[in-house]
């Protein structure tokens, strides 16, 4: 009888701590791989959605932890209940 292993699953710290081997301190792709076990196509993967989603790192938050980006989107859904209310 053989145990099948489960799917590793890492936490978003654990990612970037992946990726920044190789992004700050220059060590290969292959290498940092290895050492964690993945492959070289997971690590792209994780790799292309910080750079899609890392502007969300520096968007400015508001009062309530909303981001800016959101109020405009709030603010239309605000006007369409008003004009319903009226």
């Amino acid at each position: 009888m053989t145990m099948q292993k489960g799917r590793r699953k890492f936490t978003g710290e654990e990612k970037m701590v992946i990726l920044r081997r190789h992004l700050a301190e220059k060590v290969p792709v292959s290498d940092v791989c290895d050492e964690v076990g993945i492959h070289p196509t997971l690590f792209y993967r994780w790799q292309k959605e910080l750079f899609e989603n890392g502007a969300a790192a520096f968007a400015r938050r508001c009062p309530g932890g909303m981001r800016e980006a959101d109020l405009p989107s709030l603010h239309d859904g605000c006007t369409e209940l008003q004009r319903i209310m009226v």
